[in-house]
């Protein structure tokens, strides 16, 4: 039965269009999605195929591979009242191939072995059957962070402070209890103590499900590239990668407000939610920042007949490039009165458009970028390349391939792929 409203809670590590989707919402609906946190804690509990741990996928009523789903992002409510991160080094031995996805017993050699916790510390994760410590990433630098009532502002805590912390580890990450990941909090570390961290929360992977089974955390270009050629059972091919929906794109302008345009390649569309931040800075150099459980709202319609490869991304206004930001009226009036004088029309009516582009690399993931604008638009490429210069540019989302391609586009193009009126009512609501 479709439902106005979807609350979901139920967690999965791989998103499969064979599994069964949760819903469906109503075309028009609202999901409230209870997340927990993403990559260490998932990093950390070997005994399931991925670093993330999202939401079941949802139906959405009316969506059709070749449409596309629009997600209004309503509210990101931060429930973590601690996390701990840092800069990871992938363990010899703990894995095979893929840390991320085919974590493994050093000593009995069990692939994704089912564990246990004894004490706290990056030892305190241990294989059920032989009783080893099972660890496939170790900590070069981490920290713990612990935020205010309202989570404004994060300090990060000495070590004392973060052994005290991992002692009850789980009730400072405010685990669902639909969750099966371990806390990162229990790894006790507080390397960097005193830093004051502003916090601004925002949507890790966000988006629909792919049309191939693979890991939640590899849902992009750069994640998804380690599945190509693997030796575990979620290996894909080259072609196969492309069904992906590059839902994990750690940009960090999916915040309270902002619009994200995905696309459908299954029945349905398949909506997750997962890997919230409290706070990340362009490009995620660290690899990763600070993951928290959360509750998000979002509000879901269907694009009929927009054929998307991957997202789509308006920001708020805030967040916007300048050069991309709409001409103050200051700038209109100087460019008419050029324009006036040497007898020409301007492109007055454009809106602001992003799209996300993914790779092995920055190269490949700019390349990847820019042609899904051509096809898109409809613009060939050196047309694209002169309007994202002009009137654009490259943002990096994450390391080490994600990008977001910023350029404004005239309204004639808009109206043909039925964007202009959701393009304009969101930049007029923000």
């Amino acid at each position: 039965m479709t439902r106005s409203i979807v609350n979901t809670r139920d967690m999965v590590w791989v998103l499969d269009p064979s599994e069964t989707f949760d819903g469906p919402v109503r075309d028009g609906g609202v999901i409230v999605a209870r997340v927990s946190p993403g990559c260490w804690g998932a990093m950390i509990t070997p005994d399931f195929p991925s670093g993330h741990e999202v939401t079941r996928p949802i139906a959405v009523e009316g969506a059709e591979v070749g449409d596309a789903i629009a997600l209004k992002v309503r509210k990101i409510h931060v429930l973590s009242l601690a996390t701990t991160s840092g800069t990871d080094k992938p363990q010899e031995g703990h894995f095979q191939g893929d840390p991320f996805v085919a974590k493994r017993c050093p000593s009995c050699g069990v692939i994704n072995p089912e564990t246990y916790i004894e004490g706290i510390g990056e030892d305190a994760i241990r294989c059920k059957q032989c009783g080893v410590p099972v660890h496939p990433f170790k900590l070069e630098s981490a920290y713990t962070v612990v935020m205010d009532e309202d989570r404004n502002v994060a300090v990060t805590v000495p070590p004392d402070v973060a052994a005290e912390i991992a002692c009850d580890a789980a009730h400072f990450s405010a685990l669902p209890p639909e969750s099966r990941q371990y806390s990162a909090n229990i790894i006790a570390r507080g390397d960097l103590p005193g830093i004051i961290v502003p916090l601004r929360p925002m949507v890790g992977n966000m988006g629909s499900c792919p049309a191939v089974a693979m890991p939640a955390s590899h849902n992009a270009g750069d994640f998804g590239s380690f599945l190509v050629g693997a030796s575990h059972k979620y290996a894909l091919t080259e072609e196969a990668l492309k069904d992906r929906t590059d839902g994990h794109m750690d940009v960090n302008e999916v915040v309270e407000g902002s619009l994200v345009i995905v696309p459908v390649k299954i029945f349905g569309g398949g909506i997750y939610v997962g890997d919230v931040h409290a706070m990340m800075g362009d490009g995620e150099i660290a690899g990763h920042t600070t993951d928290v459980s959360a509750e998000v709202i979002i509000e879901v319609h269907v694009i009929k007949g927009l054929t998307l490869d991957g997202p789509i991304i308006l920001p708020i206004h805030n967040d916007l490039p300048d050069i991309v930001k709409l001409r103050s009226p200051e700038i209109m009036e100087k460019a008419l009165n050029i324009a006036a004088s040497w007898g020409f029309d301007l492109e007055q009516e454009v809106l602001p458009l992003q799209v996300v582009g993914t790779g092995k690399n920055l190269n490949e993931a700019v390349d990847n970028g820019l042609m899904r604008m051509v096809s898109l638009t409809g613009m060939m490429l050196p047309e694209v390349r002169n309007r994202c210069t002009l009137t654009g540019q490259v943002d990096i989302g994450r390391l080490p391939g994600v990008v977001q391609i910023s350029m404004l586009v005239p309204r004639s193009v808009l109206e043909r792929l039925d964007l202009w009126n959701i393009m304009l009512e969101h930049y007029c609501q923000c």
